[in-house]
C-alpha cells in the first residue's frame, strides 16, 4: 500500500521502516516533512491511505481534497484524534484509524521526571557544578513523602503515575467520569474537581482534550489551588489556560509549572529554531520564569513507544488493505463527542 507520511523525522521513519521489515508488510512509504494542511494535502495526491501525527491539520478542507485525490485511510501515529474532523472523514468515507496504545510507562516516568526536576532543581544544579559552582542557595526542594497529588484522569497513564507517586508515599486524589478500582487498589481516592484542586500539592493532568476539558485548568480552578501548587501536563496543550497560568505563577498561587505540551505548540515543537526569533510572545513569556519546564511533546518518546507505535500502525495498514476488520478504527457518531475518559490519554 502507498502512504504519505506527514511530519516526519529521522526517528519516524527508522521505526516505520522496522516495523514494515516485519514478514508480511510491504508498505511503500514517502515521507514528507511538512505537516498536513490544507496547503500541503496535495503532497498526498493519488495515495490511498495518509499518515500523520499530533500536529497535523486534518480539517474538512484537508479532508476533501484528500478523498478527491483518492485517499480512503487515515493513520493517526498517536492516541489523540482532537485535529481529526472525524464526522467528515465518515461523510466522505474516509476510514481513520489510530494507535489506541503504546507504552503508558513512557509518558508517566516523563511526568515523574518534571516533578522531580521542578522540586530538586536538577537542572540548575547540573549547570552549576559545570560552572563550578556548588553552592545551595536556591536549590532547596520539599519532600514528596506525604504531599498529595491530584491526577485528573486515571487511566492507563494516570493510574501508572499513581502507582509511582504511592511509591513515594504521596497521598493520591483522583478525578474521572469512569472510577476505577484500580485507582482505590492503589490507595486512590476519587473527589471532585474543587477537592482536587484545593486539597492537592501538585496537579498533574492525564485526560484527552474535549470541549468539556478545555481549559480545565483556568483562573476559576487555579483560585482554589493552595498557594504554591505544582501543575504538571504532559497530556494536551489547551488542557490549560497558558494566560491564566501566566497570572498564576506572577501572584505565586502557582509554585512550579511543568509541561510537555503547549495549546499553540504547532509552530514550534519538533523543530530546531535556535536561530529563529520566536513571535508567540505568550510562549516567550512562560519561558522567563525560573520555576517553569517546558520539554517538547517528548513524553511519549522512548524506544518501546515508537515501537509499539509504528507496529500498530503497520498492523492498521496491513488490515485496512487486507479488508480484515480494524481494531484500531476512530468511530464517533455525529451527536456523540468524546468522553472525558479514555484507556489512554
Amino acid at each position: 500500500m502507498r502512504v504519505a507520511v506527514f511530519s516526519t523525522k529521522p526517528y519516524d521513519r527508522e521505526f516505520l521502516e522496522a516495523a514494515n521489515a516485519i514478514a508480511g508488510h510491504q508498505h511503500e512509504f514517502t515521507y514528507f516533512e511538512a505537516r498536513l494542511t490544507q496547503d500541503t494535502a496535495t503532497l498526498a495526491a493519488g495515495y490511498p491511505a495518509v499518515c500523520v501525527f499530533v500536529n497535523d491539520e486534518v480539517t474538512t478542507e484537508a479532508l476533501n481534497m484528500l478523498a478527491a485525490q483518492g485517499t480512503r485511510l487515515i493513520a493517526l501515529r498517536c492516541t489523540g484524534f482532537n485535529n481529526v474532523d472525524v464526522k467528515t472523514a465518515a461523510q466522505l468515507g474516509i476510514t481513520v484509524v489510530r494507535v489506541v496504545n503504546y507504552s503508558p510507562y513512557s509518558v508517566a516516568e516523563h511526568a515523574v521526571g518534571l516533578i522531580l526536576t521542578l522540586n530538586r532543581k536538577f537542572h540548575k544544579a547540573y549547570n552549576r557544578v559545570r560552572e563550578g559552582d556548588f553552592s545551595l542557595n536556591g536549590l532547596l526542594g520539599f519532600d514528596l513523602h506525604g504531599r498529595t497529588i491530584g491526577l485528573v484522569g486515571t487511566g492507563k497513564i494516570g493510574l501508572i503515575l499513581g502507582q509511582i507517586m504511592a511509591g513515594f508515599g504521596c497521598k493520591l486524589l483522583g478525578y474521572d467520569l469512569y472510577p476505577t478500582q484500580k485507582f482505590e487498589a492503589i490507595g486512590g481516592r476519587y473527589v471532585d474537581l474543587p477537592e482536587l484542586w484545593s486539597q492537592s500539592d501538585i496537579i498533574s493532568l492525564h485526560c484527552p482534550l474535549t470541549p468539556e476539558t478545555h481549559h480545565i485548568i483556568n483562573d476559576a480552578a487555579i483560585a482554589q489551588m493552595k498557594p504554591g501548587v505544582m501543575v504538571i501536563n504532559p497530556s494536551r496543550g489547551a488542557l490549560i489556560d497558558t494566560e491564566a497560568v501566566i497570572t498564576g505563577l506572577k501572584s505565586k498561587k502557582i509554585g512550579y509549572l511543568g509541561i510537555d505540551v503547549y495549546e499553540q505548540e504547532a509552530d514550534l515543537f519538533f523543530e530546531d529554531l535556535s536561530e529563529e526569533i520566536i513571535q508567540d510572545d505568550v510562549f516567550q513569556r512562560l519561558l522567563t520564569f525560573p520555576n517553569v519546564m517546558v520539554t517538547a511533546h517528548q513524553a511519549f518518546f522512548t524506544a518501546d513507544a515508537m515501537d509499539d507505535i509504528s507496529r500498530t500502525t503497520i498492523e492498521s495498514l496491513t488490515d485496512f488493505e487486507q479488508g480484515n476488520s480494524l481494531k484500531n478504527e476512530l468511530k464517533l457518531p455525529p451527536e456523540k463527542r468524546p468522553t472525558f475518559n479514555v484507556s489512554q490519554s
